[in-house]
Formats: structure tokens, sequence, C-alpha cells
């Protein structure tokens, strides 16, 4: 990576504006609550660099989706709390409904040499989502300095990414100088058999990594909702599953080319199949050839996950992103666990590329066995598509 990184910068007294990803996930019974600090903790070891080396400190992020407005709904308040425990009275929140104003102005003239300041959620200003300049320009007066830490949003061109990068001297921080050099290491110049998993619900999320995989990788296992758009362009019956009509013979297309690039390419073998899907439901595993018209498959089944394991097992390098089946709900989770766990038990090289796969690594506690967690969803499947990211892009060369 050839991004300048915080260790580039010289920080000493000078006001670092920093784009962190508190994009948290906030209790259901008590919103003040943070459900799940990883993205917190993840940003911890940039902020301690910059304090510790007498920086001051402006941290800037959104959280779930205002709409251009001031709402408390989605106030950073929570995450302030948090930082308050963590920092005493090194830490400020400099709270206003427009992000920045006079106060603010004046709280972040009065920050010491190691001290820092929280404003509040940059997306209660419209300007924000949009890249504004005068928004831009207005955040980048705070300081002197700015460092992109925010992986999760690096896939969008906003005010507080792009638009600071363009206005101040920048740098990435700690966290995405590792998603970069992980994941870019990983996909570049890959240890083999390289395996990559793919899941979720759509073909048509997955089609650029697909694409981009194909040149590089030995195996692609495919599982979840997308699998059965492959399956029905074979001629499967696949009874109600889930099906984009339309993207049938770009499937065609895709196991063409895998077979040209000699890129081995796993479909389900069997599957888990209910009438609806709902917690407590009858479920039937049959063979890929015996769905019903009337039911739908939900997951894998037993015969795949087997097979999928047994790739993992063998693999140098594994690349997983997107679940294997409705795995919010027990009785289709279980392909989604055993891939899981064959990650977990891997020698390889294992890369889980953000969204509902890393929920599902939180969810098995396997987080620590895995080489690299992604925290961003799609900012990792834009990187796994080979696409620039113009938060990162925009930052300054070495």
């Amino acid at each position: 990576m050839n991004k300048k990184t915080v260790k580039d910068l010289d920080v000493k007294g000078k006001k670092v504006i920093v784009r962190v990803d508190f994009n948290v996930p906030l209790s259901k019974e008590n919103r003040e609550e943070i459900a799940d600090d990883s993205r917190i903790k993840a940003a911890l070891p940039t902020i301690d660099y910059l304090l510790e080396n007498a920086g001051k400190v402006i941290l800037i992020s959104h959280l779930g989706r205002p709409k251009g407005e001031a709402n408390p709904e989605f106030s950073l308040k929570p995450v302030a709390a948090y930082l308050e425990e963590i920092y005493k009275d090194k830490f400020h929140f400099l709270a206003s409904d427009e992000v920045v104003d006079n106060k603010v102005v004046e709280g972040v003239d009065q920050l010491k040499e190691g001290e820092l300041a929280l404003l509040e959620n940059t997306r209660f200003v419209a300007g924000e989502t949009k890249n504004d300049p005068e928004f831009a320009k207005k955040l980048a007066n705070l300081a002197d300095l700015y460092v992109n830490d925010a992986f999760g949003t690096s896939h969008r061109a906003h005010a507080s990414n792009v638009g600071l990068a363009n206005n101040l001297p920048s740098a990435v921080g700690f966290l995405i100088e590792k998603e970069i050099s992980i994941m870019g290491k990983a996909l570049e110049e890959p240890y083999h058999p390289f395996v990559s998993i793919l899941g979720g619900a759509k073909v048509s999320d997955k089609i650029g990594v697909i694409e981009n995989l194909i040149g590089k990788v030995d195996t692609i296992l495919i599982g979840g909702g997308m699998a059965y758009t492959f399956l029905k362009a074979q001629g499967k019956e696949i009874g109600k599953s889930l099906l984009e009509g339309d993207k049938m013979g770009l499937s065609l297309e895709l196991l063409e080319k895998a077979k040209e690039n000699n890129v081995e390419i796993i479909l389900p073998l069997d599957v888990v199949i209910a009438s609806e899907i709902k917690s407590g439901v009858e479920t039937k595993m049959v063979d890929i050839d015996h769905i019903p018209e009337d039911m739908e498959a939900l997951d894998i089944g037993e015969k795949t996950a087997e097979v999928f394991a047994s790739k993992i097992k063998e693999a140098k390098t594994v690349v997983w992103n997107g679940p294997m089946g409705v795995f919010e709900i027990k009785e289709f989770s279980n392909g989604t666990n055993k891939v899981a766990k064959a990650l977990a038990e891997s020698d390889a090289v294992t890369i889980v590329g953000g969204g509902d796969s890393a929920l599902a690594i939180e969810k098995a506690g396997l987080k620590d066995k895995i080489t690299h967690v992604s925290t961003g969803g799609g900012a990792s499947l834009e990187f796994l598509e080979g696409k620039d990211l113009p938060g990162i892009k925009a930052i300054e060369e070495k």
C-alpha cells in the first residue's frame, strides 16, 4: 500500500480530524446502550497513537440514517459515554445539531495536546452524503491534518472522507492500513489452493466479485439464496426458492467463464427446505433434484456442508462473503455455522468480508480464530470486486 499512514504525519501539537466508523448497533431495549462495541475498539489503536504523540484529536462519524437532519434517535451520545469511560477528562463531546457551529469551533480551539473531542453525527447535515464542498470545508477548517480510519464507509464519496482529503494533508489510520494490506495481499499474491465462499441472497450483488475472482481463485463455493438462480439456469426445479430470473443467462456465462479458467464452481448438492421462513417451522433435507414446487430451499444441506468444509480444509487462502442460508433462524443456520467452523479450524489465511458473514462468525464466537474479519460490509465487497474505494483513493500517496 502506497498511501500515507498516520506514522507519516507529524502530529505533535496539531489538530487532527479523524473519520472513524462508530456506526455501532444500539440495544433494542435501550437506545443509550451499545449492543456491539467492536467498531469502536477497532479504531482505538489509531486514536491512542495520535494522543500519545501529542495530537489534538477530533473524531467524526455517522450513526444510522438520520436522512440529513438532526434526530436525537441517531445521536452519538452513547458513543460519547463509552469514550468518556476510557479517556475520562481528556475527552469532550462537542454536540451540535449542525455538527459544526461557533461553539464547536471554540471547543476544538481549546483542546490541549493529548486530548480528544467527538462531534455529533455527520449525517445530521444533508451535505455529508452529497460530498458537499461547503460542509467539507467547515469540517476541514477545524483541523490541520486529516486521517481516514473508517474502512466501512470508504466505498462512498462523502464530505467526511473524500471532501476532507481534498482540503487537508491526509493519511489512513491503522485499521484501514490493516484492511488493505491483509485483503490486498490475499487477492494479489494468494497462497494456493485459493478458495472463495460466496453466499447471500442475490447473484446480482456478487457478479462483480465472481468476475474478479475467476482470474485469481481455484475454487468458488456458492451457497445462500444466490445459488438457486444458478441451479435453475442449469435446469433444476427449485420450488419457491429465491430466483433472479433475469440473471439466469449471466449465471450460465459465469459458469462457462470459470470452466475456461479452470476454476471449479461447486453448487449445493442438497438443501434444507420448508414451506415458509419462520422459527419452529417443519424442515426437511432433500437432494437438489427433489425440491417440491410448494417448498423453499433455505440452507445448504449436510452433504453440501461436508463438501464445502473439505474444500476449506485443503485451502491455503479462503475468502468468505455471504451466509449459506437464512442463518438468523436456528433451523436454517447449520450450513453457515459449518462453514464458520471449517474456517476457524483451517490453517489457511482466512478472510471474512464484513456484513452477515462477520455477524455469523461473531455469533459463533470464532472471531479470534480467523486471520481477518473485515469491518466493512459494502466496502469489503467492492474491494473484492477489485474496485478503487473513493475514500481511500483520495488519500495522499507516500
